[in-house]
């Protein structure tokens, strides 16, 4: 069996937008169908024809070329169950622990609410690759739209579950914000303070933060790091619940310049 291939390229403003390809098969998906244009061109310069689209949640920046792209390609729209009826053109609805087949390759289903109620993401354990839109991102999480913030900390329990040398795909470059909060956060994380300086560096190049790893974010990443003492500490939380300090870190995140 051949190795996946991946295409990443920007939409909008800072949406990715990424092409997994089944060499295989021939098979290619587009995780979210975030613009137009850009898969198109990005399916133009592989050479590949789009053949599904795989859904994680139902806000406009990631569903908005869905039937532009079914009416073109003729490709099968799977998505979350729990937000069925809000997916443009939706074929398949899957739910947590669901499992699939792209061509030989295994995709498991961990749904994931707190960004949106039904969002999900897409795991694929032979590959180790994760696509977590916006629930997990390069040292940050997504807003707390439609659920909890216990909600949000259950779900990102779940991704941080997996191994750590997992690659994950997430759905905005956010990164260069992340990093600059997160170390309001943990400034005393040697690890964080370097990778910070790397960022720094690679969005002033131009270059893209994605992908990171599951291990990475462990390190790094406040927001799966409630429990550590420097951040209760600095954040005046020893006592506090995982969960609490967890709902602090993201409202000071949603409240930062």
């Amino acid at each position: 069996m051949k190795s996946l291939e991946l295409e990443v390229f920007l939409c909008r403003s800072d949406n990715f937008g990424v092409l997994l390809h089944s060499p295989d098969t021939g098979l290619t998906a587009s995780i979210d169908a975030p613009e137009l244009q850009p898969i198109l061109n990005a399916c133009e310069r592989r050479g590949w024809t789009l053949s599904h689209i795989f859904t994680t949640h139902h806000h406009g920046d990631h569903v908005e070329a869905n039937l532009a792209l079914k009416e073109r390609f003729g490709c099968e729209i799977i998505g979350p169950v729990n937000e069925a009826i809000a997916i443009p053109g939706l074929d398949q609805s899957v739910g947590d622990d669901d499992e699939f087949r792209f061509g030989p390759h295994r995709v498991k289903v961990i749904e994931t609410p707190g960004h949106t109620a039904g969002h999900i993401c897409y795991y694929l354990p032979d590959d180790s690759l994760l696509f977590a839109a916006d629930t997990l991102f390069a040292l940050g999480c997504g807003r707390l739209f439609e659920r909890p913030a216990k909600d949000m900390w259950h779900s990102l329990q779940k991704l941080a579950s997996l191994p750590d040398e997992t690659v994950v795909y997430f759905g905005h470059e956010y990164t260069l914000s992340n990093a600059r909060f997160a170390v309001t956060i943990d400034p005393t994380n040697t690890r964080l303070l370097a990778r910070a300086d790397d960022i720094e560096r690679q969005r002033a190049k131009g270059q893209f933060t994605i992908p990171t790893t599951i291990g990475l974010e462990k390190e790094t990443n406040p927001f799966l790091r409630p429990s550590d003492p420097a951040i209760r500490k600095h954040l005046q939380l020893e006592t506090a619940s995982n969960e609490d300090v967890f709902a602090e870190i993201r409202k000071r995140k949603d409240n930062f310049k």
